[in-house]
């Protein structure tokens, strides 16, 4: 079905529940439909598309003086396809029917909207606050007149009263780990109820590491604007700050070069193989297969020391900007960097076959952590956790952008849910990286670097979608009419791999957590705007 039918046929479903339906600029979200819904049928246009069989994707809502009101957004996805839907409410009455009836993966950045611009909910199924921790005072931060340094004074107060979900019954106990841990990571809380060691229940609390990201954004210029997103999650810089720049040019008209746009997948593809490897190592290590884990851990660190020599960072960061790329390449560059994808081939060819043949690793991956395919469908679960849950969905495929759209990609896609198919799709994805590195190597278009970027006349707006190697990321940004940020919210695939992680854990052993954890593998920061 093309995305055009899939659309029409939702439209009407929703006409004849009497829902009406404004359809938005045709350019304003552009590639991604818009439709503004009053806000009586914003409860009733998520049943129809959860009906349809929709991916909920992410919402935001934020406040405009000028008019008035506050606007919610909310995207959806079918096939790759996207449609975002608005609507607008009084600030004096926030009110809002719930999607999370409709789409359980909606549950968590309802709360953040709740939390930071002051929407409620009527039917949503938990009240608790998200993001605002306990410290926090009664304002909401994402309201205009809300100072960027913050209105708190004195001592912090813990967050020791958060009402986490009881078990009882004979037997059972609890487990409180975190939010500091005993490795160097960011820190989240995790509540553990158990028999013995078996995992009854598994309740997560997040927002420690919460950077102001949204108020941050307010009032940025392009340049600065894409450096705040490199920051939103530091494995994800390219992945990020890419997204974020796709959703500018698109408000201001801006046409990227071919050469930049090459050099911009051929950074986000080495993104994706350095995570995958330093992963893959660390699933090991969480079993005690340490030999894998210094194996991974040198090539990951062969390769990133290539990204800094020949991009000017490890991390690639900052090298990503409107309207191109800050970096160039030369043949003897080209050649060195495909040198380097050689030997990493010859490197995987003797190691990944250890790693999948390896009695005790078997023994603690299969059948460990399963997340089935139902669970991730309605958790809205993206990338490699998806698509070990028998998931077959890429936007690099699907709705190929720039330069995808002229590559060969595979997709792989396992169907056992468990930490073994995490770690395979990890392993083939890698393997598939390398594929598309050597292809855009190969053919490394020329020309310019950096498309000159216009003044803005007026206020514009424009979505940014990518495949980050943690699966999809959404951008939004809206400039005001100065040409300055008014408004910016990147959704990271962690909003969904975090539920994921509560639902996979249970009825596995305490001990299984670790590896169980690292095989998801979700980013705090990512999460923690």
């Amino acid at each position: 079905m093309s995305h055009f039918d899939w659309l029409s046929e939702l439209l009407a479903q929703m006409q004849d529940d009497h829902i009406l339906v404004r359809r938005g600029s045709a350019s304003a979200l552009a590639p991604a439909h818009l439709l503004e819904l009053d806000p009586e049928d914003w409860g009733r246009a998520a049943r129809i598309a959860a009906g349809y069989g929709c991916r909920w994707a992410g919402m935001w809502a934020e406040e405009r003086p000028e008019q008035e009101s506050l606007v919610i957004h909310a995207c959806l996805e079918w096939g790759g396809d996207h449609l975002v839907l608005r609507t607008a409410i009084s600030p004096a009455t926030p009110v809002l029917p719930s999607h999370t009836p409709w789409f359980p993966n909606a549950d968590r950045l309802e709360r953040h909207a709740q939390d930071m611009v002051g929407l409620a909910f009527t039917d949503h199924p938990d009240p608790r606050r998200w993001t605002r921790h306990a410290a926090w005072s009664d304002l909401f931060p994402l309201r205009h007149d809300f100072p960027l340094a913050g209105a708190g004074e004195g001592p912090t107060q813990g967050d020791r009263d958060y009402p986490f979900i009881q078990a009882q019954g004979a037997g059972v106990y609890e487990i409180p780990v975190g939010p500091v841990h005993a490795g160097i990571i960011e820190p989240g809380h995790f509540r553990f109820q158990a028999v013995g060691e078996e995992v009854l229940n598994l309740e997560e609390r997040l927002g420690y590491v919460h950077k102001g990201i949204e108020k941050l954004a307010v009032g940025r210029e392009p340049e600065t604007l894409a450096r705040l997103a490199a920051r939103v999650s530091g494995d994800s810089c390219v992945s990020h700050a890419w997204a974020a720049c796709m959703a500018m040019e698109r408000a201001a008209r801006v046409w990227v070069p071919p050469r930049a746009l090459a050099l911009r997948g051929l950074m986000a593809e080495r993104e994706r193989v350095a995570n995958h490897l330093g992963d893959i190592g660390a699933i090991c290590n969480d079993v005690g297969f340490s030999f894998a884990f210094y194996q991974f851990a040198r090539l990951r660190e062969l390769w990133t020391r290539d990204s800094g020599h020949f991009f000017g960072h490890r991390l690639m960061m900052d090298r990503v900007v409107p309207g191109g790329v800050a970096v160039e390449l030369d043949n003897d560059a080209v050649g060195e960097l495909r040198q380097s994808l050689n030997r990493l081939r010859q490197a995987l060819a003797e190691l990944l076959p250890v790693v999948d043949d390896h009695p005790s690793v078997e023994d603690r991956f299969i059948g460990t952590g399963v997340l089935p395919r139902e669970t991730a469908q309605r958790l809205g679960c993206l990338g490699y956790l998806a698509r070990a849950s028998g998931i077959d969905a890429d936007l690099r495929r699907d709705n190929p952008y720039a330069p995808y759209n002229r590559l060969q990609l595979r997709v792989p896609v396992f169907e056992a849910g468990d930490v073994a198919a995490r770690v395979r799709v990890r392993a083939e994805e890698l393997l598939a990286s390398l594929d598309l590195i050597e292809q855009l190597l190969t053919d490394l278009p020329g020309g310019e670097l950096r498309a000159e970027w216009p003044t803005l006349q007026g206020a514009a707006e424009g979505f940014g979608i990518v495949e980050g190697w943690r699966g999809e990321i959404l951008s939004y940004v809206r400039f005001d009419g100065q040409g300055r940020v008014a408004r910016f919210f990147p959704r990271d695939p962690s909003w969904f791999s975090w539920p994921a992680l509560e639902r996979l854990i249970d009825g596995n052993i305490v001990p299984d957590f670790p590896v169980c954890n690292k095989s998801v593998n979700g980013s705090y920061s990512g999460h923690d705007l």
